[in-house]
């Protein structure tokens, strides 16, 4: 009796290692592309490995149908508990592998974010040090008495101008990212807005001698911060007269946008500006919004050396910034719900405020941007 007995315990250990192995290689498989669907068949695997093992040793023992196939009854039960566990098994790691995804992404966008900030504050810091080295060398040069002292106290001025420049963008910048900005939305013809941005850069286009066009649009009524807004436009509208040669032309238009809204079901006003600065090479063309980024030399002002401010030798407009101003521009599309962008066209670039048209919004209503689709 007791040789029988050690016959069925190795025949039956044997089976349901041989069943046990068969299903790990086949969990195994299953793991490397659904790890939830294997979690749900490794508890089945233990089930079905131990129910061979023992109902092969029990026919071995040759017990009866009957109490054969109550041992295996008694087996099979077992599957709907080993497929529970492995149900929970299976919700338990799709979280973990959920939020590990998630906290993966988060870093990663953390990470991109970070070496952003980085990056505009490396450039902004460059871009200020020339207005103070500067400030410095027209200072030295005001206190020995050399170049012409009216001169030298207009350059100055203007040097101090830039640098506040420089700051409001920074801070402006700040604030349309920060979590706690409200928006004053009312309802807004942007075709007003155009016309007093246009009013407003029209001095710097003279002097450059650049033609400003306003296009006839349909325009459309908007509920937006009519302040955020004219910054965003004004800010396009100086981008492009500075990247427009001499004799150039810049169009405006504001008009209803066809097709392209996002959500579809949302109506979407697009303000276009085109300028003639000569297109941009298509791979800087993705970080024309990126603050502080500038591209090639010909999107880039011209600055003048400390040495040359310091020796008198003239110089064409301040046309200086800290490359913050198209990044305002996509803050201000963005915390509307809206989206800006640069494409080229014809002769130069067509640049693109998209903004949701809400209606029935009250004048003076607001909104933060924490509840602003970003």
């Amino acid at each position: 009796m007791d040789g029988v007995m050690l016959e069925g315990v190795v025949l039956s250990a044997g089976v349901a290692a041989a069943t046990g192995a068969v299903g790990a290689l086949g969990v195994f498989a299953v793991a490397r592309r659904r790890v939830p669907v294997a979690a749900v068949l490794a508890p089945l695997v233990v089930v079905v490995s131990v129910a061979a093992g023992v109902y092969t040793s029990v026919r071995a023992m040759f017990l009866s149908d009957k109490d054969s196939t109550t041992v295996l009854l008694l087996l099979a039960s077992a599957i709907p508990v080993a497929l529970g566990v492995g149900m929970i098994l299976a919700v338990r790691i799709w979280r973990i592998a959920a939020e590990a995804a998630s906290l993966a992404a988060t870093r990663e966008r953390d990470r991109e974010i970070e070496a952003g900030r980085r990056e505009m504050v490396a450039w902004v810091s460059h871009d200020l040090r020339t207005p103070l080295a500067a400030v410095r060398v027209l200072a030295e040069a005001l206190e020995d008495g050399v170049g012409d002292h009216a001169e030298t106290v207009r350059r100055i001025q203007a040097e101090n101008h830039r640098m506040s420049e420089m700051v409001d963008d920074l801070l402006a910048l700040s604030r349309l990212q920060s979590p706690a900005l409200v928006l004053h939305r009312q309802p807004v013809d942007l075709r007003d807005l155009v016309s007093d941005a246009v009013a407003a850069v029209r001095p710097l286009a003279d002097a450059g001698a650049v033609r400003m066009v306003e296009a006839e649009g349909d325009g459309a009524v908007a509920a937006v911060d009519a302040r955020e807004v004219a910054r965003a436009l004004a800010n396009l509208l100086v981008n492009a007269v500075r990247h427009t040669p001499r004799g150039g032309t810049v169009t405006v238009m504001a008009r209803p946008a066809a097709g392209r809204s996002q959500p579809p079901d949302l109506p979407t006003a697009v303000v276009t500006v085109q300028d003639e600065c000569g297109g941009i090479p298509e791979a800087n063309l993705l970080r024309m919004f990126d603050a502080g980024w500038r591209g090639t030399r010909a999107r880039t002002p011209e600055r003048e050396t400390a040495g040359s401010l310091a020796s008198g030798r003239t110089r064409p407009p301040e046309t200086g910034g800290a490359g913050l101003g198209l990044a305002i521009v996509r803050e201000v599309a963005e915390v509307h719900g809206g989206s800006a962008s640069i494409r080229n066209a014809g002769k130069g670039c067509v640049a693109e405020l998209r903004l949701p048209i809400v209606n029935g919004l009250a004048s003076g209503a607001t909104s933060s941007r924490a509840a602003t689709a970003r």
